[in-house]
This record gives C-alpha cells, sequence and structure tokens, in this order.
C-alpha cells in the first residue's frame, strides 16, 4: 500500500516552494548584490550547475574555463543566452581567477583537479561550491581543509541529496526512535555502466589531453577514460562508490550523524568489464561508523535487478522497524507478521536547491548546509574503502590523527605523488 503521510506532503511542498522563494528573495537583492561567479569545467556538470544557479536567481556569470575549446564555446553561448551577455573565456583557471570583481566560483573539473583549483580559489578570498568527491586523495582533503578555514571563505560541496526531502525525513524519524536501535544500515546503487571504447587514440583536436590529466598520471587517451567516462578510471574517477556511492555514503553520515569510520574493509573484482574499465565492477565495502556501522555494495553490469526499486538507496536497520530511502521515496517497514508498510514520495529539485543554499550564505555569511569538513569526511570515507579493496586489507583509521597506524600499504596510499610541474598541496 502506498500512502504519503501529512509531514511527507509539508515536505514536498516545502522542497518544491524553496526554490522559488530563494529566488525571489535572490531577485529581490540582485541590485544590492549580485554575486558574480566564475566555472572551472563548464562541462556537463559545470553546466549542471550553472543553470541551477540562475534558477536559484541572482548570479552573473563573468567567466568560465575548460581545456577543451569545444566545451568552452558551447557553455559560452549558453551562458550567453541565459544572461543576455557572453562571458570572458579562459583555458587555465588561473587566468580566470585573476578576473576583477568575481565574488565566488563553481569548480566542476575531475577529481584530480579540485585540490588546486580550490587551494588557488580560495587563497584569491573567493567562495567556492566544489563537486563530489572533494578530492582525489586523503591528504588533498586535509590541505584544502586547512585552506579553507584559513581563508575564513564560504564553501558548499557538491552533495546535493542533502537537500532531499526524503533523506531528511528518515534523519528526523530515526533520531526521534520510531525504528528502535539502529543496529546497521546497507547502501548500494546498482546500474548498468556504459562502457565506451578503451582502445588508446588520439584525443579530439579541441581537448589538450596532457592539461585536462594535469598532476594525476598521464594516461593514454580513450572514449572511455575521456569527457564523462573518467569516473571508472582508477587513476581520476576511482571508480563506481567513489563517484556515485559517495552521495550515499554523505546521505547516510548525515542521517545517522556519524563522522569519519573507525574502519573499512573492503573486497570486490573486476569480472563482467577487465580490459574496458580499470575500478571494481563488483564492489562490498564495510564501513565501521561509530553507533551504526555501513555496507555498502555495488554491481554496475547488465544483471536485471529481482528487485529495481531498491538498487538505489539505503537500508536502516532497527531492532523494531527497517526504513528504506532513495532520493525521493522512504519506507517504513514495521516489525511483525502481515505489518502495513508505510510509503512516503516526496519530491523536490535538489540540485538547485543545494546551489541556491551556497548562494544564499554568499550573501549571508551563513554556513551552508555541507561545509568543507563535512564534505572532506564523506571523501575520506569512500577514499579509504578503495585504499582497503586496493591493498586487500583492512584500514583502521584515527581521525584525530589522520592516521591508518602501522598499516604501511595504506599509508603510501593516503597521497598520490603529482606529475611534474604540478606539486601536491600537502607536501608544498
Amino acid at each position: 500500500m502506498t500512502t504519503i503521510s501529512r509531514r511527507g506532503f509539508c515536505r514536498a511542498l516545502a522542497g518544491a516552494g524553496a526554490v522559488a522563494q530563494m529566488s525571489a528573495t535572490a531577485r529581490g537583492e540582485e541590485k544590492a548584490q549580485t554575486i558574480k561567479l566564475g566555472v572551472i569545467g563548464c562541462g556537463w556538470y559545470g553546466m549542471v550547475n550553472v543553470r541551477a544557479a540562475f534558477k536559484a536567481g541572482g548570479v552573473e556569470v563573468v567567466a568560465v574555463c575548460d581545456v577543451d575549446s569545444e566545451h568552452l564555446r558551447i557553455a559560452a553561448e549558453e551562458v550567453a543566452k541565459l544572461q543576455g551577455r557572453p562571458p570572458r573565456t579562459f583555458k587555465h583557471y588561473e587566468e580566470l581567477l585573476q578576473v576583477e570583481g568575481l565574488d565566488a566560483v563553481i569548480i566542476a573539473t575531475p577529481p584530480q583537479w579540485h585540490a588546486l583549483q580550490f587551494i588557488a580559489a580560495v587563497g584569491r578570498k573567493l567562495d567556492v561550491y566544489c563537486e563530489k568527491p572533494l578530492a582525489y586523495d586523503v591528504r588533498e582533503c586535509r590541505a584544502m581543509v586547512d585552506a579553507a578555514r584559513a581563508s575564513g571563505r564560504i564553501v558548499q560541496v557538491g552533495f546535493q541529496r542533502r537537500q532531499s526531502p526524503a533523506f531528511q525525513a528518515v534523519r528526523d524519524y530515526l533520531r526521534e526512535g520510531k525504528a528502535g536501535r539502529l543496529i546497521c544500515a546497507e547502501a548500494a546503487i546498482h546500474y548498468t555502466a556504459g562502457v565506451k571504447d578503451p582502445s588508446p587514440q588520439t584525443p579530439p583536436a579541441s581537448l589538450d589531453w596532457d592539461l585536462w590529466c594535469g598532476p594525476a598520471p598521464l594516461i593514454p587517451y580513450s572514449p572511455q577514460v575521456g569527457h564523462k567516462s573518467w569516473r571508472l578510471e582508477q587513476t581520476t574517477g576511482h571508480g563506481h562508490l567513489v563517484d556515485w556511492g559517495i552521495h550515499l555514503i554523505d546521505a547516510a553520515r548525515m542521517i545517522l550523524g556519524a563522522d569519519e569510520p573507525r574502519s573499512v574493509s573492503a573486497t570486490g573484482g573486476l569480472y563482467a568489464l577487465k580490459g574496458r574499465i580499470t575500478t571494481p565492477d563488483v564492489l562490498t565495502a564495510h564501513f565501521d561508523f561509530d553507533g551504526c556501522p555501513l555496507t555498502w555494495r555495488h554491481r554496475i553490469w547488465g544483471a536485471t535487478e529481482y528487485a529495481p526499486e531498491v538498487s538505489n538507496g539505503i537500508f536502516f536497520y532497527g531492532d523494531q522497524q527497517t526504513v528504506f530511502v532513495t532520493d525521493n521515496r522512504w519506507v517504513v517497514i514495521p516489525k511483525g507478521k502481515n505489518a502495513e508498510r508505510q510509503e512516503h514520495t516526496v519530491k523536490a529539485d535538489a540540485g538547485t536547491l543545494h546551489v541556491a543554499e551556497f548562494l544564499n550564505a554568499v550573501r549571508t555569511r551563513q554556513a551552508p548546509g555541507c561545509p568543507i569538513e563535512e564534505g572532506a569526511k564523506s571523501t575520506v570515507a569512500v577514499k579509504l574503502a578503495m585504499i582497503a579493496y586496493e591493498t586487500g586489507r583492512r584500514v583502521d583509521w584515527d581521525a584525530a590523527a589522520q592516521s591508518v597506524g602501522d598499516n604501511k600499504e595504506a599509508a603510501a596510499r593516503l597521497l598520490r605523488p603529482y606529475r611534474a610541474p604540478w606539486k601536491h598541496p600537502f607536501e608544498a
């Protein structure tokens, strides 16, 4: 039986109305403060964030940057249509950051570039909306947190599911103790990956591939490691858990009020897509969060789901009830034979809400919902899982010391040396 509770209905209305309210507020303040944005990485998701910013209102995109001239051309044309005037265009982010009058930047490049671009931006006293994962390695996260704190700038990390009324409702429901004592949680995103041609070939003429790789290893170009598809490449996106699964790890942390895990173990492998991608197509990871352990599972090849309605989401197992949550829906499964399930459907434009929250924070100087510290904790969690997978050994994590103890193999993977001439910010 499917029902929508009064609370769920109110949350849905609130989520739908929040964007309009923020947009109206922004329009009212536009003359006083139109936020001037720069965009570093204006391909697919960079422009998703740009559209969200215009929907929220009260912004001007004054400059865009990309190492692919075709991305740059398309983005500049779209921005010109959206705001009636074209932005300035740059290939190098350092030049964009020199533009006079910038208030904030959106960073939507692949993860190997985040740390350098972020630290340079806050060093210029700019506020930053940075896509997830926060960084490529654990030590970059620490350098970014330190730089943000020293600068005092507003930072929002792109975990937009924190705006989901469904995840927020489950957080409140569980904290009220309605499911009883939480014993454990399970998260998964199973899907069929669209794999492109992995054979090495000449990059498109518009793309500076060497600069795209940047501080990461310079690997041969192929469509499978280029635009969008880099997420399943070990040297850049670092795989499905780090790219997409991190959303649910972050959402679970938010719901549980959890910090970084005390330990992580992981196992899996390349079984269906070996030779086509370089990260596991099957993975199980166990996160020992204080108070409630979480198990992650994914499979990214073409088996048909037995229950597709739960192939993307989180189960929370209490001693009185089980609760399942996904982006726009949450379900309560009470304990007891023939107990009736309670299903709640709630929707919101979480991406726009998340960008709008950032823009509001820039105006008010109040902390947004996913500041740098929260983004770092979720990124560290999934990075530790990949280290555990790659070393075949459980990783024990001392969050206070930012240390894996005497685990030398894991310690060596907390920092990936940069390719010359770039210098790792933790070592610089």
